[in-house]
This record gives structure tokens, sequence and C-alpha cells, in this order.
């Protein structure tokens, strides 16, 4: 598979991975799952509670060269016209420009790892396929807010 058919995805980025993890075959072994992944990298929340009380919810401080290097692909993409330039600039703009860039990279983190895993190309429907879980929190999304405007949902 070519991992370069990801957006951001570059030869220098594909150096980084290479140079720090391996093969694909060493990276399947060394990590269970792409969520195992992106915590090894530093990518996803370190979310601390103790007795209800938030202690911490930022990422954790990792020297990481792939995680800087997606970081980087992540900053390439934003201006990109494909879905995960979509994302990017919808997360920047919610999270802000740091906690988006950092949650784009651990996304691009999640493709890499499931096409190495699966043995499949890049596909981009796929990757950001809708699934009835999103589908229902979306829908619950809108009649809340179409709630909160003072009109009603009917379904077509």
């Amino acid at each position: 598979m070519d991992l370069s058919a990801v957006p951001g995805i570059s030869a220098g980025v594909l150096g980084v991975l290479m140079s720090e993890v391996g093969t694909g075959s060493e990276l399947r072994r060394a990590f269970r799952s792409a969520a195992a992944f992106a915590s090894w990298m530093g990518l996803c929340p370190d979310n601390r509670v103790s007795g209800g009380k938030v202690l911490k919810a930022k990422t954790r401080k990792v020297p990481s060269r792939v995680a800087r290097a997606l970081r980087l692909a992540a900053q390439g993409v934003a201006r990109s016209e494909n879905k995960i330039g979509e994302l990017c600039r919808r997360l920047k703009a919610r999270l802000g420009k740091a906690e988006g860039i950092v949650a784009v990279a651990h996304k691009l983190a999640r493709i890499i790892y499931g096409m190495i895993a699966s043995g499949t190309a890049y596909d981009e429907n796929e990757a950001f396929k809708v699934t009835p879980s999103s589908l229902n929190k979306r829908i619950l999304h809108l009649q809340k807010q179409a709630k909160t405007l003072g009109f009603q949902l009917v379904a077509a």
C-alpha cells in the first residue's frame, strides 16, 4: 500500500516513521491498536481524574519525532481541499490552533495504522465514513440546536 497517498504524508514523514518504528510488521507487533500507537506518540488526551475532579486534560509531553512529523503534516493539510483539510479547519476553529493540529495529527496516525494493519489502500470515504453512532449523535445535536432556536425538526 502507498502511505504517501494520504494527504499531508510526504517522504519525510514516512522516513521518520520508518526510522522510529520500523516496517509494517514491526508496527503491528509493537502496538495492539491505533489508540495504542497514538498514545505512544502522545497525540491523545491524557485525562486524569481523581474524585470526580479533572486534574489534567492535555496531551502528554513525549519526545516523539513521529508525532512532530505528523503535526507538521497536519499543518500542511490545513488549506487543502479534501476531507482532512476540512477536518483540520473545523477542529482548529472549535478547539484552537494548537489543539486542532494535534487532533488532526491523531487522525493521521489512526489512518496510517489502519492502512498498515489492514493492508488496504487509502480511501477518503472509508477514513471519514459516517457510522450509526456518529449519525445518532449528530441527529441529537441538531434536534437540541433546533429546540434552542425554537424550531422543530421533521423527518423527511
